[in-house]
């Protein structure tokens, strides 16, 4: 069974400008809690790129081994999950909201019972990433 979360914010950025934030991956690590985002691998940018979360402090952490398998600049990214903990879809779309500004929406698309149980403290965790992504973002042009 799939469990699909999703959290959304407004930003005063355009879509490209929204778009090179969301997916600058090292960069995540600014805005998730408690996560350290690495780029593992030849690939930097784009499909095939592997990506390394870890997620939490000490022996609690919980490593998300994942890949880029669409890639739909500027508005849409999809990572496929390959950890053994965290199993599934993650992605990120961003979409134009007129007059500079770019609504982005970040959606996990997750397997199994964990994910269930684990999905109200999941939706929560993704609003507070996506308003601490937003106060990254430059405030003037």
């Amino acid at each position: 069974m799939r469990t699909v979360i999703a959290a959304s914010v407004d930003v005063d950025a355009t879509v490209d400008e929204a778009w090179q934030a969301i997916t600058d991956w090292p960069a995540q690590s600014a805005w998730m809690p408690f996560t350290t985002v690495a780029v593992v691998g030849d690939v930097r940018v784009g499909p095939r790129t592997r990506l390394r979360a870890v997620t939490g402090i000490g022996a609690a952490a919980v490593v998300d081994e994942m890949e880029v398998d669409r890639w739909e600049p500027p508005y849409r990214c999809d990572v496929r999950h390959d950890g053994r903990v965290v199993r599934g879809r993650g992605v990120f779309l961003v979409e134009d909201q007129g007059a500079g500004r770019a609504r982005v929406t970040w959606e996990e698309h997750l397997d199994g019972r964990m994910a269930r149980v684990g999905a109200p403290a999941g939706r929560r965790m993704l609003s507070i990433a996506l308003r601490r992504f937003a106060r990254t973002l430059p405030t003037t042009r």
